[in-house]
């Protein structure tokens, strides 16, 4: 089950959908003061939908497009922050859809081979 885009994140869930560790969302809550989830009781952290933007806009800067962390503070203080760029579409098929032809592709092959 997915979550509405406007539901808040965990800090693992938020990881997961970026793919780092959470130590990297936790070491950029240091760096840019922006990025400030909500605390809770044990020191739990709650990504609104704002902070999940701001962290892929931080991703995608840092990890896509070769900006230090100095360069996206800069932008980030600036608010020049330019516009991600759209990421390639598989078009529109799910991960399941794909595993689905990827198995389907699979047994053909296997039976062509007989």
């Amino acid at each position: 089950m997915t979550k509405s885009e406007d539901a808040f994140r965990t800090i693992g869930e938020l990881a997961e959908e970026l793919g780092l560790p959470q130590h990297i969302l936790r070491y950029w809550e240091s760096r840019f003061p922006q990025l400030r989830p909500l605390q809770r009781a044990g020191n739990r952290r709650y990504y609104r939908p704002a902070d999940v933007a701001l962290a892929k806009r931080i991703d995608q800067l840092l990890n896509r497009e070769g900006y230090t962390i100095k360069g996206v503070q800069k932008l980030l203080e600036g608010r020049n922050i330019p516009e991600p760029q759209p990421e390639p579409d598989r078009a529109g098929l799910s991960l399941v859809e794909l595993k689905r032809i990827r198995t389907m592709l699979a047994e053909a092959l296997a039976l062509d081979g007989d």
